[in-house]
């Protein structure tokens, strides 16, 4: 019995020190509560204002890995057009080349056949297109790598004529 009235003491004991804790914590001033109140306010802005710049800042992120994956593909594009063209010219060669050793060949045995001619000169026809478009597909690429310095360096001068 006396284990359980030294209990319910302590019990008490401890409700009343929880009260006396809680009357304290309620008993700060007015002006103290505010000012917590402000400084909570404006933790709570500076929370948003940081996280509207995390979200702009991904927004911008976002906008220009896609601006770069499309001037990739572009480049990645042009210089497949470019490797096909070097191919259609190293092919077109090759058969230039043959066609020229036929006609060398026929020409030391005295024997002159138009046939070879003919397909020598249309493979040198052909050879003169393939360079012409690989020539052409090259400037290309020059073009795509100068177009966007370009157009930097005109929003610069744009810029500085604003001002």
């Amino acid at each position: 019995m006396s284990n359980i009235d030294e209990l319910q003491r302590r019990i008490t004991a401890a409700i009343d020190r929880i009260a006396n804790g809680i009357s304290n914590a309620g008993g700060k001033t007015s002006s103290e509560n505010q000012v917590m109140a402000a400084a909570l306010d404006d933790e709570k802005l500076a929370n948003a204002q940081l996280t509207e710049r995390v979200r702009n800042l991904k927004s911008r992120y976002d906008s220009t890995l896609l601006d770069i994956q499309k001037k990739t593909d572009a480049a990645d594009e042009r210089v497949s057009v470019l490797d096909l063209e070097l191919q259609r010219m190293r092919k077109s060669n090759d058969q230039l080349r043959q066609s020229n050793s036929d006609l060398r060949k026929a020409n030391e045995e005295g024997v002159g056949e138009p046939d070879l001619i003919n397909k020598s000169m249309l493979a040198e026809i052909e050879s003169l297109r393939a360079a012409r478009a690989a020539d052409v597909a090259e400037a290309n690429i020059i073009l795509g790598a100068l177009t966007p310095l370009l157009d930097q360096v005109d929003n610069v001068q744009e810029e500085g004529s604003d001002a």
